[in-house]
């Protein structure tokens, strides 16, 4: 039998099939999609769960022009090959290829791009009023996860949506952990296509006309009446409250469910909810049972499901996990909190051990890190284990919460830096730049695990705001060294030097020592220096840097604001860049990093060591 999907180029494609054909069509789409990430890596499970309802969307709405929103834009991958970029699925998440979420510059058919959760309500709804604003209209369909309604911006959205009753805003609940709705079955998919028939429509039309002529006490009674039946029928009473007019649950793998519900909301105007129930993994048994373990995947084995195993060194998430719990072993007022990614920051393993001492908030990084403060207000240490570029959604919290009331709240950021596939959304590229000017706060980046583990033994003691960067990816290797207090502001000479001092801080500086290895055998001696705390910086160690005729800054942060542009403020404070001294950032630079492998895209930017001792060799030659 040929291939359908061959055959499918465009959404208007899908259009044109008859609806017997869907169903052959959502298996082949699946299967692209095991194919495709079986060979390149990415969000599988929430991919898999989707392939039915991104096929009716499509079939029954007319995209481009009317508008598809993907919240986070991981469960995509369906998407895109339906909609033209089949052929180039191979490049997903690669190099100088598609994007693992959707992206506005690849294709008209991606309206808003989304890495961050719960955006596709407000976004939307932008789009929805201003379209009406213009004269356009068209349809805006925001898909958004259960999980990703907790957080308060989805919230936020929804209750702004409420306001406007003619907006053509649908928003699809993808509900694929059952945790709000109940069982799926014939009489809710029975109901759910009633309510969202015309009959019911004008039904419920003429008796709001009855109501109108009816006394305020009556018509207050029969609406409370009305409520109370309503929330007996149906989950969605939040929803309508909020002023949603809700539909479902319905099976989100049933055609038969799917389409007619779809063509009869299509025909409603105000804002809708569509409750649709998914299943994660749907389709791959492996991911079906684990659907936490193939949220995201590295590649794997196609036939068998099974997935690469780390047997080398261990990566900076799992040193931070294991420390944390030997912390936490000896000093009871340790806490941990993550922002709904327990298995991400390592923190599960904290949980296993310290249920009582750990607390998963959900995507909500504000109330992670108010909340924190909460806690160290009434004497405990907590944690806050949060990724660097998700942390920025909680700028303000760190600010007015935790340091303006000098608040003992520990922040572990992992993912500082690169972190390849994802991409720029995902890419932790400005936590140096927004967090060193805050006051109170102390600064740390290790250099590798064994700092890693001196630092949170440090951090532990303060009994001030404390934030540590560290990378994506496996540790250096060093031998494991008993955990010690590092003296805060105080870094660390690892190689002197005559010709120029290399200044750095985190993960890049066995980069820059391998380097200067590389620049000894020309004849040329770098000093290398750790820096350990970006904030306080160490001013006596800077001065000695300073004294030879370059220095050059390496952090991977963007420059802008970054650690290099500490070194040159403490610098014209000591007059010391009116004597002659050569400086050069070295970092990320000031723009929007794409996806590739960390080693690729370091390369690219001359941070490996090959590209530091280059610069190096340039500057002195000048």
């Amino acid at each position: 039998m040929s291939s359908l999907l061959e055959s499918i180029n465009d959404p208007a494609a899908i259009r044109r099939l008859p609806e017997a054909e869907l169903i052959r069509l959502a298996e082949e789409v699946r299967q692209c999609t095991i194919d495709t990430v079986s060979q390149t890596g990415g969000h599988l499970g929430a991919s898999l769960g989707v392939v039915e309802l991104t096929i009716a969307l499509h079939h029954v709405f007319n995209t481009p022009h009317d508008r598809l929103i993907w919240d986070v834009g991981h469960q995509s991958y369906p998407h895109k090959i339906i909609t033209g970029r089949r052929q180039k699925m191979a490049t997903l998440r690669q190099r100088d290829g598609i994007s693992g979420f959707t992206r506005r510059e690849e294709s008209p058919y991606d309206p808003f791009g989304a890495g961050h959760s719960s955006t596709s309500i407000s976004a939307g709804l932008g789009m929805a009023l201003a379209s009406r604003q213009q004269g356009q209209r068209r349809k805006v369909i925001a898909v958004i996860g259960d999980g990703a309604l907790t957080a308060g911006m989805a919230f936020e959205a929804l209750n702004n949506a409420g306001q406007h009753a003619l907006c053509d805003l649908i928003v699809v609940l993808n509900d694929n952990e059952m945790s709000i709705s109940p069982n799926v079955g014939a009489i809710s998919a029975y109901l759910s296509r009633i309510l969202s028939g015309r009959f019911y429509t004008r039904l419920r039309g003429g008796t709001e006309r009855v109501l109108s002529r009816i006394s305020e006490p009556l018509k207050e009674a029969a609406r409370k009446a009305e409520e109370h039946m309503k929330g007996f029928l149906t989950p969605g009473t939040l929803f309508e409250e909020l002023g949603f007019t809700y539909f479902g649950p319905i099976d989100g793998h049933d055609f038969g469910q799917l389409l007619p519900t779809l063509n009869n909301i299509k025909e409603l105007n105000g804002p809708i909810l569509l409750h649709v129930v998914t299943k994660k993994g749907k389709g791959f048994p492996p991911a079906e049972a684990n659907p936490c373990t193939y949220h995201g995947v590295a590649p794997f084995d196609r036939d068998t499901g099974v997935l690469p195993t780390n047997g080398g060194k261990p990566s900076y998430t799992q040193v931070f996990a294991d420390t944390l719990v030997e912390l936490a072993m000896a000093n009871p007022r340790i806490a941990a909190i993550t922002a709904a990614m327990p298995e991400g920051t390592g923190l599960n393993h904290f949980q296993s051990r310290f249920p009582s001492r750990f607390f998963d908030v959900g995507i909500a990084e504000q109330h992670a890190v108010t909340f924190a403060a909460g806690m160290a207000c009434e004497g405990l240490i907590p944690v806050v284990a949060i990724y660097s570029t998700f942390l920025q959604r909680a700028y303000d919290q760190i600010i007015h919460d935790v340091a303006l009331q000098n608040l003992p709240v520990i922040f572990a950021l992992d993912r500082a830096g690169l972190v390849g596939a994802d991409g720029p959304t995902h890419a932790g590229a400005f936590d140096i730049s927004f967090l060193r000017t805050v006051p109170n706060l102390v600064f740390m980046a290790p250099a590798d695990e064994n700092e890693l583990r001196h630092m949170l033994a440090t951090a532990v003691t303060l009994e001030k705001p404390v934030a540590i960067r560290y990378p994506r990816g496996s540790v250096v290797g060093l031998p494991p060294e008993a955990m010690k207090p590092i003296p805060v502001g105080v870094g660390r000479r690892l190689k002197s030097g005559q010709h120029a001092a290399i200044a750095s801080v985190g993960h890049l500086t066995h980069h820059a020592l391998q380097a200067a290895s590389l620049l000894e055998k020309q004849g040329i001696s770098v000093a290398v220096y750790d820096f350990r705390y970006i904030k306080p910086l160490d001013e006596n160690l800077l001065r000695e840097a300073a004294s030879l005729p370059l220095l050059v800054t390496l952090e991977e942060n963007n420059v802008a604001g970054g650690f290099g542009s500490a070194v040159l403020e403490s610098l014209a404070k000591d007059g010391r860049l009116d004597r002659g001294l050569r400086v050069r950032q070295l970092g990320l630079p000031d723009q929007f990093i794409h996806q590739g492998t960390q080693n690729e895209l370091r390369q690219e930017l001359g941070l490996h060591p090959e590209g530091i001792a280059q610069t190096l060799q340039q500057l002195l030659s000048a």
